[in-house]
């Protein structure tokens, strides 16, 4: 699933000294890929997949198992490098211009991992120590927004499956993301936790214009109570197209 958190112009963030110029594409565009291609020796994984995705929505990448979801994922967070094609990603072209744009995703590949033993809220500081100084500073609205503000002092070990998944979610806002993207966010959760976890990410993108791009093998008509636009890698060419 990806998140596209869009701003208005005036709240985006000033370049840092010494940055990549962005690369003149529009700026209402979240994802965009052109014949884009992953191979595993003779194995296509991708196969000349064009993608668009706007600022400001929640948009499902749809399939099967092996149809390359994943791939296409890993390959927009520069996890892994495409053996065709290209790839804009917040108005910055990558490769060359990943560290300026993952600096604004959040994103979680599989189920999110974190330290047992600590408290919610600890294991968040350990990862706000990471980053920048002010991303300390955003752990107490993250914790709410993620809806975890009166579990935030409880040791992981005592959360469910779905409060990890929100956990996870808030540890992914502690960059102030404009995108995330969350990989089967609602996998293994009871129908009570994807009601939780469908309220939480239109909360995200209608609060902040954000985009969120989740990956499911879920059916497109339980998809779209959650995300309004979806792509299908489908048939042997792996081409994604709209469903919207």
């Amino acid at each position: 699933m990806t998140l596209s958190l869009q701003r208005p112009a005036t709240a985006r963030r000033a370049e840092p000294a010494g940055a990549t110029p962005r690369s003149p594409w529009p700026e209402e565009l979240a994802v965009e890929t052109s014949g884009l291609g992953k191979r595993f020796g003779s194995r296509a994984a991708l196969d000349d997949v064009d993608l668009v995705v706007p600022r400001g929505c929640a948009f499902g990448f749809l399939g099967p198992n092996g149809a390359g979801k994943t791939t296409l994922i890993r390959l927009l967070l520069g996890l892994a490098r495409p053996t065709a094609g290209r790839i804009r990603l917040l108005g910055r072209e990558l490769p060359g211009g990943s560290a300026a744009a993952l600096a604004r995703v959040g994103a979680i590949i599989e189920e999110p991992r974190f330290h047992a033993h600590l408290s919610g809220r600890e294991n968040l500081a350990v990862h706000a120590a990471a980053r920048e100084r002010a991303a300390h500073g955003r752990i107490d609205g993250a914790l709410a927004r993620a809806g975890l503000a009166a579990r935030a002092d409880d040791r992981v070990r005592t959360y469910s499956l779905g409060m990890r998944q929100r956990l996870g979610i808030a540890r992914c806002l502690l960059a102030d993301p404009e995108l995330l993207i969350l990989d089967e966010p609602m996998n293994g959760l009871d129908p009570a936790g994807i009601g939780e976890l469908r309220e939480l990410i239109r909360a995200l993108v209608g609060e902040a214009a954000r985009c969120c791009c989740p990956r499911t093998c879920s059916t497109r008509c339980s998809a779209r109570a959650t995300w309004r636009r979806s792509s299908t890698p489908a048939g042997s060419s792996r081409r994604a197209r709209s469903t919207s």
